[in-house]
């Protein structure tokens, strides 16, 4: 078996399909996990769930690894093709279950996959995704005879939410699944809370192609028929859903695009409305404005390490109600379970914009106006990624502008005027940089201080 090291990333496993891993690496982590989990638990008969999400060689891998799971000696439940969200809600919702793996490449290309792994009722990261590295190595697995059986998840989940949101009054919105594992349930569970009377539904259809727009509802390219179909219906609000639907992206009724710290600034003051006090965990791309906005609004702001893994893990540890990160993975844990779940997101948003009857810039309003940039990607090599930021690191322990540095995910660099971030990728072999000032000049200014560090190295 051969397999690219570099594929265990610090929050999940993901790679190029038959570059840098193939069905074998996948029966092994299947194995890999169950050896895992038994090795941190100390059980032998384990209960595992294994969903999948729409890309063309999702079911093969989904196979791989139920097949390692039973050959493991694990009673398997195959959850078929699911959000992300989803495959989580199944280690809550079914009895004594030990965790499980969710197959996604999430928003990469469609070349990409990966693996999202649970132990219990949380995703692991870090350390434990090289144990599983070392384990699969080692060669020395657990063994029994399994089973396996299909277990249909999506009726309990609509139940669930119809609950607690069918009581809505229904307003003009238009989703868009960008022909992503959304489209498996969302039609389902917004007819079941009550809300299509005025809602519209586009690239609905699952299709691992992506044949419409690429599955990043962050990026703005990706949102062009969004807006335009809000604009055309007169929608309150637009929501687009990435390729496995744990990240979100929003626009107004004017059609402009929300930056996921002005989501979460939007939320953060409805839930602080009812629990004054509360710590609110944001990533270090979210923007000083959203910090000083909880701060202002009574909450208690926290910025943590970008990762799905990371800040849902500092949620549980802080009992944060809500937390989330710039990149559109946003998480509650006041009335959900504290994972990121982009469809259930977006009913929040719908119940705020319902309930109180505002636009969204109407909610927004006092939140300081910004020049600053979206998450800027730069492509390079996973060594050069963290090289970059090294070099700015040395740049920044000798420069007399900044008030302060922080280096809990790469390096982000404050200002009198602004800040800016420049960090490792964990997805990927890219190089993250945001920017953010209280005028044109000082963006200017701040942004090629470091940018001309990263251009010598490209």
């Amino acid at each position: 078996m051969k397999f690219n090291p570099e594929i265990f990333r610090e929050y999940d496993i993901r790679g190029v399909v038959d570059r840098d891993y193939d069905e074998t690496f996948a029966y092994n982590l299947g194995r890999s996990h169950a050896t895992f989990i038994f090795k941190n638990t100390g059980k032998k008969q384990l209960k595992l769930s294994v969903g999948y999400d729409a890309r063309l060689s999702s079911p093969k891998l989904a196979q791989a690894v139920v097949r390692g799971f039973v050959d493991s000696g694990a009673t398997v439940f195959e959850l078929g093709l699911v959000t992300t969200p989803i495959s989580y809600y199944s280690t809550f919702h079914i009895p004594g279950l030990d965790g499980g793996i969710m197959i996604t490449g999430s928003h990469n290309p469609p070349e990409y996959n990966g693996f999202k792994i649970s132990l219990g009722k949380t995703t692991i990261f870090g350390e434990d995704i090289q144990k599983l590295k070392e384990i699969m190595i080692a060669d020395s697995f657990l063994t029994g005879k399994g089973s396996s059986q299909k277990y249909d998840i999506l009726t309990p989940y609509v139940e669930q939410y119809k609950k607690e949101f069918e009581n809505l009054k229904s307003i003009p919105f238009v989703l868009d699944c960008a022909n992503g594992a959304a489209g498996s349930v969302v039609r389902r569970l917004f007819e079941a809370c009550g809300l299509m009377e005025h809602g519209k539904i586009l690239f609905e259809e699952p299709d691992g192609r992506f044949p419409n727009h690429h599955p990043d509802p962050t990026v703005e390219k990706n949102l062009v028929d969004l807006k335009k179909a809000v604009k055309e219906t007169k929608a309150r609000v637009g929501i687009g859903f990435d390729g496995d639907a744990d990240r979100i992206g929003v626009v107004d009724y004017l059609g402009n695009t929300l930056y996921g710290d002005e989501l979460m600034a939007l939320i953060s003051r409805d839930i602080l409305s009812r629990e004054k006090g509360s710590p609110i965990i944001g990533d270090v791309k979210c923007s000083d404005r959203l910090y000083n906005d909880i701060k202002a609004h009574g909450g208690e702001p926290i910025m943590w390490k970008t990762g799905h893994s990371l800040i849902k893990h500092k949620i549980k540890e802080m009992n944060a109600p809500f937390g989330g990160e710039m990149s559109g993975h946003i998480f509650f844990n006041d009335r959900n379970y504290g994972y990121d779940d982009a469809i259930y997101a977006g009913l929040r948003v719908i119940e705020i914009l319902s309930r109180t009857g505002k636009q969204i810039n109407e909610l927004l309003e006092g939140i300081p106006s910004a020049y600053n940039t979206p998450e800027l990607r730069i492509d390079t090599t996973e060594e050069k990624k963290r090289t970059i930021v090294e070099a700015l690191k040395e740049h920044f322990k000798s420069a007399s502008g900044p008030t302060n540095i922080n280096y809990i995910d790469g390096i982000r660099v404050s200002y009198v005027d602004g800040w800016g971030l420049a960090r490792a990728s964990n997805t990927q072999p890219v190089l993250v940089l945001r920017f953010e000032s209280t005028s044109e000049n000082g963006l200017a200014r701040i942004r090629k201080e470091f940018e001309d560090i990263v251009n010598k190295m490209l």
